[in-house]
């Protein structure tokens, strides 16, 4: 363990990158996908990397919609896609606040 020892003496944490969310938070709250993180780690705890991958596939897709939010930025796309076209249809017009022409406020 002389490794860690030194890894502390020198300020760095070599681990952080694989639990962002674990480590201690400012103002002593948990983070926003810690939760996640957690089922991910006790999913894979004592299986091996190459297992763990396989079993545990739903848990790690879980954490990193958490934390990168891919799935959620493809599905406003495709919304702002679907809106786009329904105004050059002509069958939807968004609201003046949309559109930035609503009467200045005093």
């Amino acid at each position: 363990m002389p490794f860690f020892g030194l890894q502390k003496q020198l300020g760095i944490d070599v681990d952080s990158w694989l639990l962002r969310q674990s480590m201690p938070q400012p103002y002593g709250q948990a983070a926003a996908c810690h939760a996640f993180e957690r089922e991910w780690v006790e999913c894979g705890h004592g299986l091996g990397q190459t297992r763990a991958r396989r079993e545990c596939q739903l848990e790690y897709e879980d954490f990193m919609e958490c934390m990168k939010q891919t799935k959620l930025a493809k599905r406003l796309q495709t919304i702002l896609e679907q809106r786009d076209k329904l105004i050059k249809e002509g069958k939807y017009t968004p609201p003046d606040y949309h559109m930035g022409k609503e009467e200045p406020r005093p």
